[in-house]
């Protein structure tokens, strides 16, 4: 990697193993399925994790680096599955800073039944501003999925898209912050299902909705605005 950042690209060779232990913690994936890829700031390269390798076994030295066409730079092992998809939300979302995806099993079965879980409490309004949408089907491989990914959330304030018949998919100014959106999307996802259990949730007003995004993202935490 002659002439790139290579002390950038150890740091998130460490975040993005370290982060791939949250998944595994917060009970978002299984086996080896799931992954967190992160950009390389002002360059056109990612770090992923590898392909089919146990969760224990992950380590900075393991993270695969690509470039956003998805052509390994740097590693021995093969890549995620899903590495033409997080390249193509990078090439297409220059904001975005790490995309996650994962099988955890609430959001997944909404997921599978093709339904957008709306919007009934006050944690979905801070951290989605309103209901986590459903993107369209799409085989695994190639980059149709990372299309869909971006037809869906352009423009949306959700950070999680349902991939329908699929699982999860989330982005963020940085990985850390898209891992943060698949576990609020799992938590989001099964007090969903518990109301809907329970009976007809309570609709909240959109301006309540409007207003409670608006103060999480701006005013919320130690540091000014959340980091989505």
């Amino acid at each position: 990697m002659s002439g790139e950042p290579s002390a950038e690209v150890a740091r998130l060779r460490d975040e993005v193993a370290a982060l791939h232990a949250e998944l595994v913690r917060y009970g978002l994936v299984a086996w080896t399925a799931g992954n967190v890829s992160a950009r390389v700031p002002g360059h056109d390269l990612m770090v992923i994790k590898p392909s089919g390798v146990s969760y224990d076994d992950l380590r900075p030295d393991n993270m695969i680096v690509c470039d956003l066409g998805g052509t390994v730079v740097e590693g021995d092992l093969s890549p995620s599955s899903d590495t033409a998809a997080h390249a193509h939300v990078y090439r297409e979302m220059p904001e975005v800073g790490g995309v996650v995806h994962t099988h955890s099993g609430y959001a997944t079965a909404w997921a599978a039944r093709g339904e957008a879980i709306p919007c009934h409490l006050t944690a979905q309004a801070d951290e989605f501003g309103g209901e986590i949408p459903v993107g369209p089907f799409a085989l695994i491989g190639g980059d149709d999925i990372g299309k869909g990914i971006v037809a869906t959330l352009a423009g949306h304030r959700s950070p999680a898209v349902l991939m329908r018949n699929h699982g999860v998919f989330t982005i963020g100014r940085t990985a850390r912050a898209a891992v943060k959106a698949a576990v609020m999307c799992e938590d989001v996802a099964r007090t969903a299902h518990l109301t809907r259990a329970l009976g007809t949730p309570v609709p909240m007003a959109a301006g309540d909705i409007d207003a409670l995004y608006d103060r999480y993202q701006n005013v919320y935490g130690q540091t000014g605005p959340s980091v989505r």
